[in-house]
């Protein structure tokens, strides 16, 4: 029978990624993410935010994108594996750990620091932006010289907007 060990998360850097080489030479980065959910207190009725820590490990290829693009406070979506281990603190006291092995990472949120335009306007909801398109100035062709419209069957989609974040 096949398993899975799969983890998705989205949620802010906590800090700039370490890299440090491998002697094979491979790349190896590690970031702290913040995730973080509300809920309403029963008996007080205020809201509660609870914050987890999860520590995540690059390698390779990603690890060089991440040392390059993931900056602390920076949202990030991580698709990865769970992956268990065990030490010995200075204490003598044996202790476990939980990180993250990404397989997949995407930016998410506007493009501040990273060499691009980050106008005045950013929402801080982290939802790309498309700049307008250019107005045409050309005036519109008479009727009788346009062609006429192909139809297309509709896929019951067409009234979507194409501008997804993934």
């Amino acid at each position: 029978m096949a398993s899975v060990n799969k983890v998705i998360l989205v949620g802010n850097c906590g800090r700039d990624p370490e890299i440090r080489y491998l002697p094979s030479g491979a790349a190896v980065a590690n970031v702290t993410l913040a995730t973080s959910s509300k809920r309403k207190d029963k008996t007080s009725g205020e809201t509660i935010e609870d914050t987890q820590w999860h520590r995540i490990t690059f390698y390779d290829r990603l690890a060089e994108i991440a040392g390059e693009y993931v900056k602390k406070g920076r949202p990030i979506y991580v698709e990865g594996r769970l992956k268990y281990g065990k030490y010995t603190g200075q204490d003598g006291v044996e202790k476990n750990t939980v990180d993250i092995i990404a397989t997949e990472l995407q930016l998410l949120g506007g493009r501040e620091g990273m060499g691009g335009p980050s106008g005045g306007d950013e929402d801080g909801g982290g939802a790309p932006r498309r700049a307008p398109a250019p107005q045409q100035q050309r005036a519109p062709a008479p009727a009788a010289q346009r062609p006429a419209p192909a139809q297309k069957p509709s896929s019951g989609f067409d009234d979507m907007d194409d501008d997804i974040p993934f």
